[in-house]
């Protein structure tokens, strides 16, 4: 099978994590190879077999969890199977965003295509349509425990596969799924011996979580960066902790990528290094002088955390598995510590880069400490309060990342009569990760702000001059609506803007278009 042009061929030996992100944010349409049609029909046929054998089968053959000890005949089985996606659909809470939504689905189509778990090729064909025709599950914010697979959300997904449950159209608008499927032209699944439980016992919801922010975060470490230098320039200091042979001699790869991207974004500055001529300052404060080694830990992480979803997405998570010699046996493998443990690991990141980034902040807004700038950036200090407010709500976005902060892979709570007796909460810190990571752009965006009105204030005040890939990012913010120093004004939407400018990328576009790509 050929896809179309920018579509995305889900074959038996997985995805990348770019395939992930183009059909879960992008829309990209999706295709099943022949190798992944054939491998599915290959493996259904020995689920068939055992589906006939006297012998009993888990899933196949069984009751789940804590009932799995419960023979089930042969004309109860396809009730077996609905009562399981019917029974575990029961989310609670606000809905899960689309984006997520489609990456579960999708992660759980790849599964399906490696002919690991026994399901007609039909099943998966079910689930790119549903994907192409953008007809999207409603999923709820609360249900999965991260272990057995992310039980609740896959449910809601499976229901609307056969035509139960609810969904949201392409257009926006939720409607029962039997309604959808029918608009789109889209035929009920009826599910057969074990599909149903194929359907749900992955780590599909936490690991598209993981895959989405590792896109994420890799944007905003350039983007930290970018307002770290700034800062650094705005405060009349130093570029030389910036000098290669430093961070040589420390060889840790994210804190040197870190420090070569600040070092060129002020290559050509004539603010920076001034306090050593005109203030007694021997060196800078932490928060400016340790950037590249924080911003850099998190880098290491995140390429960690990286690797781990690598891993996850070669990977067939479901139980029982098919095996290559045609056995098929009860695992684990649904557990989700390797995917939870990094989510908690970026969290830990997340935090403590935003932390960072709040305190170069005050330090450009307190006149005792920012070497010759105005009281919070005010037009006029006393009659006006400039930025005061801004750094306000940073700290309190930073304060809530600190929270967040807190693993949920260290809580178990036992389920299912004490069978599912430890679980790994993947899902809660996934959900935590993603609600920091927009604290961070926030954060960020109020950073830029600062940094780039306090270098404007500069330049208005004497001679002084930034670099060429500073003064492009302070036009090009001023040019996304962040209008420059002035009177008080309502500048909440200015923040809402500089947040969009961080998060679109387009801060990195800027400066990029000085300094070539940035790490």
């Amino acid at each position: 099978m050929h896809s179309a042009p920018g579509a995305v061929t889900v074959a038996e030996t997985g995805l990348t994590p770019g395939a992930v992100v183009a059909v879960a944010r992008h829309g990209a349409r999706v295709d099943l190879s022949d190798g992944a049609l054939s491998a599915m029909a290959a493996t259904r046929s020995v689920v068939d077999a055992l589906a006939a054998s006297p012998r009993p089968v888990y899933g196949v053959s069984t009751g789940f969890g804590a009932l799995a000890t419960r023979h089930i005949s042969a004309e109860l089985r396809t009730r077996l199977q609905h009562s399981l996606i019917r029974s575990h659909a029961a989310g609670m809470g606000p809905r899960v965003e689309t984006e997520v939504v489609r990456a579960l689905m999708l992660l759980r189509l790849k599964t399906l295509a490696s002919g690991r778990t026994g399901v007609r090729p039909l099943v998966a064909e079910g689930i790119a349509a549903l994907l192409n025709a953008r007809v999207t599950p409603v999923v709820h914010e609360y249900g999965s425990l991260g272990c057995s697979g992310d039980l609740a959300p896959l449910s809601h997904c499976a229901l609307v596969l056969t035509g139960e449950g609810e969904a949201e159209g392409p257009d926006g608008v939720v409607r029962p799924a039997a309604e959808l499927l029918a608009a789109h032209g889209l035929t009920p699944v009826e599910l057969r011996e074990k599909e149903g439980l194929a359907l749900v016992n992955g780590t599909d919801g936490m690991l598209g979580m993981l895959l989405l922010a590792v896109a994420d975060l890799a944007e905003l470490f350039t983007a930290a960066d970018i307002t770290a230098a700034m800062t650094l320039e705005a405060l009349l200091g130093t570029d030389k902790v910036l000098d290669p042979a430093l961070h040589a001699i420390r060889p840790h790869p994210g804190q040197a990528a870190s420090a070569d991207n600040m070092r060129r974004l002020l290559a050509g500055s004539r603010m920076t290094g001034h306090h050593q001529d005109r203030q007694p300052r021997v060196q800078d404060a932490y928060s400016v002088r340790c950037a590249p080694q924080v911003a850099g830990a998190g880098r290491d992480t995140l390429a960690h955390a990286a690797l781990v979803a690598e891993r996850e997405l070669a990977a067939a998570i479901d139980n029982p598995v098919v095996l290559d010699d045609g056995r098929i046996e009860s695992n684990g493998n649904f557990h989700g510590a390797p995917v939870g443990y990094v989510l908690d690991f970026l969290a830990i990141a997340v935090a403590d880069l935003a932390s960072i980034a709040e305190r170069r902040t005050d330090r450009l807004l307190d006149p005792s400490r920012s070497h010759g700038l105005p009281a919070f950036l005010a037009d006029d200090p006393g009659v006006d309060s400039g930025l005061m407010i801004a750094q306000y709500t940073q700290a309190a976005l930073v304060s809530e990342c600190k929270r967040l902060a807190a693993p949920a892979s260290v809580d178990s709570i036992p389920s299912s009569a004490m069978q599912e007796d430890h679980v790994s909460m993947g899902w809660s810190a996934a959900r935590k990760l993603r609600t920091a990571i927009r604290n961070l752009t926030r954060v960020l965006a109020v950073e830029l702000v600062t940094a780039a009105r306090a270098t404007e204030m500069r330049t208005q005040a004497g001679s002084l001059t930034p670099a060429p890939a500073t003064a492009v990012v302070v036009a090009a913010l001023r040019g996304a609506g962040v209008a420059g120093p002035d009177a008080d004004r309502f500048l909440s939407p200015e923040l809402a803007a500089a947040e969009e400018f961080v998060r679109s990328g387009a801060l990195t576009r800027a400066a990029a278009a000085v300094t070539g790509p940035l790490a």
